[in-house]
Formats: structure tokens, sequence, C-alpha cells
């Protein structure tokens, strides 16, 4: 397949134009957002849900997420990942597949709906994970762009996918949210270097490689600036694969924790890999054929067992 978005082969980075629609349906009035909202995603990258989650389903997944801290014996050792030079843990991957609520919530209408709509596909989870990050020691998540880690080490091929961090304690602007540089999605920023084999072993922890140039990153941001959407948990946090993103450490003795979700489009399934040699895990990326997400509704606690 073409590799219409080359990167890590050059010795200096290069912003090339978005080949790719943001939004690929067109609106009505049976889509499962606003016109405004479909306007903003396609302008912005982003956009947050409010408030579509009763209190007991916030609790509800809050207990589920305590429950997979709580146990990590229990779980796949290969999916956790600890902070660097720590053992706390900063993420679970595979999650929906861990856990009967996180496999439910992963295929709830209130967020499938919204990948279906925007990818205009029927969507699978690519990837899923529990990020958590401990009050005083959580580590920061340097700027990057999804997009071009799933394209060079998973072989995903086109920006036909999305995420979203559901978000399970408050995010405040002091306990490292999320920040996003709001339009740098409709610019592909490529990278420089070379990719190590098995390179995630390291870069779970601190990314060195599929990471932008300072001049680079400098320039989207005071084109665009930068955006740190906060929220209370139950807020769900959507963003293109492509947008560029980040978060600081959390020095504050309030954690901050959120169950993420990667929806891709099923006609958008991976190829081999367009920067190396050896695919990433399973954990990491859903290499199996896709199949398309059984879309349920309803409150979260009447499908799943407490």
């Amino acid at each position: 397949m073409q590799d219409l978005y080359p990167s890590r082969q050059r010795a200096e980075a290069e912003m090339r134009p978005r080949l790719d629609p943001v939004v690929y349906s067109e609106w009505s009035d049976a889509a499962p957002i606003s016109a405004s909202q479909a306007a903003a995603f396609d302008r912005d990258g982003y956009m947050l849900l409010e408030d579509i989650f009763s209190a007991d389903e916030v609790a509800f997944l809050q207990k589920a997420a305590g429950a997979l801290l709580a146990d990590p014996a229990a779980l796949d050792a290969e999916t956790i990942v600890t902070e660097p030079q720590g053992k706390e843990i900063r993420s679970i991957f595979e999650i929906h597949a861990q856990s009967p609520v996180m496999k439910r919530l992963a295929s709830d209408a209130r967020l499938a709906d919204v990948a279906r709509f925007l990818l205009g596909d029927e969507v699978y989870i690519h990837q899923s994970r529990l990020n958590y990050k401990p009050g005083f020691k959580g580590k920061e998540f340097y700027w990057h762009s999804d997009f071009e880690t799933w394209h060079v080490e998973d072989g995903m091929p086109r920006m036909r996918a999305l995420s979203m961090s559901v978000l399970l304690a408050e995010n405040t602007p002091h306990n490292g949210p999320l920040m996003v540089i709001p339009g740098s999605h409709r610019t592909y920023l490529t990278c420089v270097g070379e990719t190590p084999d098995d390179h995630y072993l390291s870069s779970l922890k601190k990314q060195e490689y599929g990471v932008p140039d300072e001049e680079s990153l400098a320039e989207l941001a005071h084109k665009h600036g930068i955006v740190a959407p906060t929220g209370k948990p139950g807020t769900v946090i959507l963003f293109d694969c492509n947008l560029m993103h980040g978060s600081n450490g959390n020095i504050t003795p309030f954690p901050r924790a959120n169950a993420f979700l990667v929806y891709n489009a099923v006609s958008n399934r991976l190829e081999k890999p367009f920067g190396v040699e050896k695919p990433r895990p399973w954990f990491l990326a859903n290499r199996d054929e896709p199949a398309a997400l059984s879309v349920e509704r309803g409150p979260l606690a009447q499908a799943v067992p407490a």
C-alpha cells in the first residue's frame, strides 16, 4: 500500500497537509451530535460531551476502574505499564477485554454512535486503556500525534480514527489535564529518527521517538494556541487521531484518571507497519479482522453485574 504519510525517514521534520476528511458524514437531524458540534470538531479536532452519563453510571465506572487498579495480579501482566523510575501504575491496556464494565462502555451508543457518525463507517476498538496519573508522582505525556505512531508502528493507513477520554476523576487546570493544539489535526508533522526495535517497551513510559521537534511544535502552538479541556467525572473528551496533544506531570495530591477508547473505522484496518518491520503487540493495536461493534443502549449498570 502507498505510504501517504511517511515519517521518521528524513533528517528534518516536515509539515505535510492532511489528505483525509475530519468528519466523514454529512450532518442531518438524525446525527447523534448537533450541527455546531460537528462543525467545531471539524475545525478544532476535538470536542467535549458533557452530562451524558448519570451520577450512578459515573460511580459505576469509577468502581470498575478502582477494581482494575486494586488487583493488578488479576490482569494480563503485559498490559500494565508503570511510571518511569517507579512502580505506580501509569496505564492498563486492553481494558475492554479485561473488564465487562469497560467492554460495555466501549459499545455504549452515546459513544459509539458519535464515533460512527464522525468516521462515516462501522467502528471497532483499536486500543483501550485506563490512564492513571497519581498525585505527586504522575509524569507527563509529551506532545505527540497518535496517528503518527499508529501509522508508522502499527500500520494504520488513513486518518479515520478518533479517541475518547472518559474522565473518571475531576480534571482541573492543576492536575496534569490533557492539553491540545486546536486545528493542528489538519497538519501532519513528520518526526525524525529511525525507530528502534521494540520501541513500545520504553515509549509507553517515556516517548523519545515519534516525538515532534520543538521548532515545529512552537510554530503550531503560536499559530493555533493551546487549550486544556477540563471537566468533572463523566465528561468525555473526543479528539481526532492526528490532533497534537500531551499533558504535564501531576504534582498535586489529586489523582487524574480516565478510560481511554480508540475507535477506528472498519474500512481502515491495519496493514503492515509503514516504518518498522515488527508491529507493536496485540494489546496496543488490534490486528485481528475488525468486527463492527455491536452498539448497546440503556444505562450501563443494567447490562453488567456490579
